[in-house]
């Protein structure tokens, strides 16, 4: 069963909290346990699993990136968003999350965060529940 979330990112790079919705299908889909794989089909976008209690943590994981410097190199691809291509592919576009009692397994300090690298822009990510029948 898969599910559409809607994302509106507002900035050129941010990290969107995207745990409570994925949590609300999770709970929605009335699957005791299981595997929610949360997909975003973008190349300039990803998604991760980190530190959700600090909001600092996300401006560090984009100030961490921009240290790399992408947007200094000479470019081959003329739509001039390079650097979001390869920070959506160190990021990568997906993650999976085990499902038990109806609920997200995450760690006491995770959250689910959809990584905007070329925004901002309206966005979609996908949210597949997948259990033994």
């Amino acid at each position: 069963m898969i599910r559409s979330l809607s994302i509106t990112s507002r900035l050129q790079e941010e990290l969107i909290d995207i745990t409570a919705e994925v949590e609300g299908i999770v709970g929605k889909s009335g699957i005791s346990e299981g595997l929610c794989v949360i997909y975003t089909p973008h190349t300039t976008a990803g998604i991760t699993i980190n530190e959700n209690a600090d909001p600092d943590v996300r401006r560090d994981i984009i100030r961490g990136l921009a240290h790399l410097k992408f947007e200094k190199v000479d470019f081959a691809h003329i739509e001039g968003n390079s650097p979001a291509h390869l920070k959506s592919s160190l990021v990568g576009c997906s993650e999976t999350v085990f499902i038990e009692k109806e609920r997200l397994v995450l760690g006491t300090w995770q959250g689910i965060y959809f990584c905007e690298f070329d925004g901002p822009r309206q966005r979609k990510v996908l949210v597949n529940i997948i259990h033994d029948r």
